[in-house]
Parts: structure tokens; C-alpha cells; sequence
């Protein structure tokens, strides 16, 4: 029964695991923290994008035609 005690109690196989799963979870916390904190930001420059290429037009000139094209 001490043998297998003290085998027991020198059996490091399951530590590297437990390192393994802790620092994955420190990876996806920062990941979570760092979207969060970029997430308003990304969201309002991807609108006031889509509001300068909406107010966009397209002149004659880039086609060589008389008319002017409206982006919609």
C-alpha cells in the first residue's frame, strides 16, 4: 500500500494537462476582453464606411459618357 502511495503521490502525467487547459483559458478570456473592448468601435467605422460609399457618384468622366451614375 506505501508503494502505491508514494507512486500516486510522484505522478506528475496529469499536471501538463492542467497547464494546457488553464493557459487556453486564459487565451479565450483575453480574446473575449479584447472583442469586447473593440467590438463599438469596429461596428461604427464599418457604418460611417458604409455611409461614405453610399454617398458616393460615379462621373461621366470615369465612364466616358455624358452620365453620372448614383451608388446606391
Amino acid at each position: 500500500m506505501m508503494k502505491f502511495v508514494k507512486n500516486f503521490r510522484n505522478d506528475e502525467d496529469g499536471a501538463v494537462t492542467v497547464d494546457w487547459v488553464v493557459l487556453t483559458a486564459a487565451v479565450v478570456g483575453l480574446a473575449i476582453a479584447a472583442y469586447s473592448s473593440i467590438q463599438g468601435g469596429a461596428e461604427a467605422m464599418t457604418a460611417n464606411t458604409g455611409g461614405f460609399l453610399n454617398g458616393q457618384t460615379v462621373g461621366a468622366a470615369d465612364f466616358g459618357t455624358q452620365a453620372a451614375v448614383a451608388l446606391d
